[in-house]
């Protein structure tokens, strides 16, 4: 099988190299990743091919997810590349994470050069049952889904004035 070089193609990636500023470093778009709410958790799913895991740094400051990785290309500098496609560098990717997550409790882990990264919700964040008080009995409304039990619109009436 022989190598071969195609100038236009060639040209295409060093004009994307130019307009990334970072001499073929893709940032944040590099880092192409997943995210889906499953039952009370959050899972993000972030791919980092070829990053050597102790390179990963995550954190939270002020509400924003972090995630930093590194990627290096070694072998020196007697190397005369041919073709150098896959990028290298250090790579970075913020997440600005709601009030409703429990930040204190997320969890990482990497296999198979992706990061899976589990965010619970807050407890305070979950449907809950509300209970209301009325006359002699007690209604509940399920605070999830807005549908209640007991005296239909009455409760829900009463479940809006203040006494």
């Amino acid at each position: 099988m022989a190598l071969t070089f195609d100038p236009f193609r060639e040209m295409d990636r060093m004009a994307a190299r130019l307009l990334t500023g970072s001499g073929g470093s893709a940032g944040s778009s590099w880092m192409p990743m997943d995210l889906y709410r499953s039952d009370d958790h959050y899972v993000v799913h972030v791919d980092l091919p070829g990053i050597d895991p102790g390179s990963i740094d995550l954190g939270v400051d002020a509400g924003t997810l972090t995630i930093q990785a590194e990627r290096t290309i070694g072998g020196g500098d007697q190397r005369q590349w041919i073709a150098q496609e896959r990028p290298a560098g250090r790579y970075i990717r913020q997440l600005s994470l709601g009030s409703d997550v429990d930040l204190d409790a997320i969890e990482a882990s990497y296999e198979h050069g992706v990061l899976t990264l589990t965010i619970p919700v807050a407890e305070r964040a979950k449907p809950r049952k509300i209970e209301v008080q009325q006359g002699g009995g007690r209604t509940q409304i399920d605070a999830g889904s807005g549908s209640s039990s007991g005296e239909g619109s009455n409760a829900r009436a009463q479940a809006g004035s203040t006494s």
